[in-house]
């Protein structure tokens, strides 16, 4: 069995996940589709992926206030 560490806990927030990747990327100025997206470049991936992380560090930091 594989470790597949990309798997939600909460399968029921797939759609939650998907509007927040959605609004990262159209933060940073990449054009996601719905589906499949193999067509953009690792810097694109890669920047859309930086600013998901950018915005859960920041909630994380507005919680602890």
């Amino acid at each position: 069995m594989a470790n597949r560490s990309n798997q939600l806990v909460n399968p029921s927030a797939r759609e939650a996940m998907n509007r927040f990747k959605m609004e990262a990327a159209n933060e940073v100025g990449v054009n996601l589709k719905q589906g499949y997206n193999g067509d953009l470049t690792s810097r694109q991936a890669g920047s859309v992926g930086g600013q998901m992380v950018k915005k859960m560090i920041e909630a994380y930091e507005n919680g602890m206030k």
